[in-house]
C-alpha cells in the first residue's frame, strides 16, 4: 500500500493576522486566509509578522520561516514576559478616569515604545464620565508637558469630531491598541472597523475556541484609510526584561534632563552621593511619583537573570 502523501503546494508570503496559542491565521497578498502553524515546535511567531507559508491542502498552512521584523513589542505577566505584536509603527495607549486606571501601566507602556522605536500616542478615552476625572485630566497634562502626544475623547459619543480625531491618531500608521481590562478600547476599535467584532468571533469558531474570544491577539484594516489596527486582550504589565538602566533613563524625558551634575560618571541615581536627580526630586523639579516608578523599574532589572 503506497505512502499517505500530504499535498504541498509552492511557498508564498503571508502576514499573521491572529494568535490562539500555537494556532494563527495568515492572510496572503490575494487577501485568502489560511489557519497556520509553525513548523517544528516553535512558538515565536506573532501578529503582524510578515512570514513564508507553504500551503496544505487548501485552508491551512505551514510557517517556514518570520522576516526581519521592523519593531517589536513585548507584553509581561507574572510568570515570563512574551511578545505581543511587531512590525508596528504606533503603540496607542488608552486610560479612562473610569475604572482607576494605573499610571504605571502608561508609563511602562511609554517604556516598552521608546525600547521598539515606536511612536507612542496616549488616548484618555470616557471624557463624559465625571467620576476621577480631575486625576485623568491632570495625568493627562503631565504627560504633555513631558512631550508626548495626547487625545482626550469619549468614543461612546460615536460623534464626527469623535471620528475625525481617531483617524487622525490611526490613518496611514500600523497601530497597537493597547489598556487595561474596562478602558474602551473595544468601542474605540468598533468606530475604526466596523466588522471587529464579527472577525474576532470568526476566528475564535473556525478553532473551536468557544468564548475565548478575549484572550486573542488580532489585525484588522482600518474601515476608512490605509493602516491597520492591533488589538490586544487588556492586561496589566508591560515585559521590560530586554531593557537597560541606560534604556530607561533615555525614555524618562524628565529623569534625562537632570542626570548631567552628576558626581560619579556611572551614576544608576539611586543611592549615590552627590546625584543630580536625587537633588531634582527634593527639589521639586522631578515629581516624587515618577523617581519611585524609575527606582522600582531599576530593582526589576536588577533582578533578572544574566544569560
Amino acid at each position: 500500500m503506497a505512502d499517505k502523501v500530504t499535498r504541498v503546494h509552492d511557498q508564498f508570503h503571508a502576514q499573521v493576522v491572529s494568535c490562539h496559542g500555537r494556532h494563527h491565521f495568515v492572510r496572503d497578498e490575494s487577501g485568502k486566509l489560511y489557519e497556520a502553524r509553525r513548523r517544528g515546535k516553535k512558538g515565536d511567531v506573532v501578529v503582524g509578522d510578515e512570514v513564508l507559508c507553504s500551503a496544505v491542502y487548501d485552508n491551512t498552512a505551514a510557517i517556514d520561516a518570520i522576516n526581519e521584523r521592523s519593531s517589536l513589542i513585548f507584553r509581561q505577566d507574572e510568570w515570563r514576559t512574551k511578545t505581543l505584536a511587531s512590525n508596528i509603527d504606533s503603540l496607542v495607549i488608552v486610560y479612562a478616569s473610569h475604572p482607576r486606571f494605573n499610571p504605571w501601566f502608561v508609563w511602562k507602556a511609554l517604556l516598552a515604545a521608546h525600547a521598539a522605536g515606536v511612536r507612542p500616542v496616549i488616548i484618555r478615552n470616557k471624557t463624559d464620565i465625571t467620576e476621577g476625572a480631575e486625576d485623568a485630566e491632570r495625568f493627562l497634562e503631565s504627560l504633555k508637558t513631558l512631550g508626548y502626544e495626547t487625545h482626550a475623547l469619549s468614543a461612546e459619543r460615536a460623534d464626527k469630531e469623535t471620528l475625525t480625531e481617531l483617524d487622525n491618531i490611526f490613518n496611514n500608521h500600523r497601530s497597537l491598541l493597547v489598556g487595561q481590562s474596562g478602558m474602551g478600547k473595544s468601542t474605540i476599535l468598533n468606530l475604526l472597523v466596523n466588522d471587529a467584532n464579527a472577525k474576532t468571533q470568526a476566528y475564535s469558531e473556525a478553532l473551536n475556541l468557544g468564548r475565548q474570544t478575549t484572550t486573542v491577539t488580532t489585525l484588522y484594516d482600518l474601515d476608512r484609510a490605509p493602516g491597520f489596527v492591533i488589538d490586544s486582550p487588556g492586561f496589566q504589565e508591560f515585559g521590560l526584561a530586554h531593557l537597560k538602566a541606560s534604556d530607561v533613563i533615555a525614555a524618562m524625558p524628565d529623569i534625562a534632563s537632570h542626570t548631567g551634575g552628576c558626581r560619579f560618571a556611572n551614576c544608576r541615581h539611586l543611592k549615590e552621593p552627590g546625584c543630580s536627580v536625587k537633588e531634582a526630586v527634593e527639589a521639586g523639579q522631578i515629581s516624587l511619583e515618577r523617581y519611585e516608578f524609575y527606582c522600582a523599574v531599576i530593582a526589576s532589572l536588577d533582578k533578572q537573570p544574566s544569560w
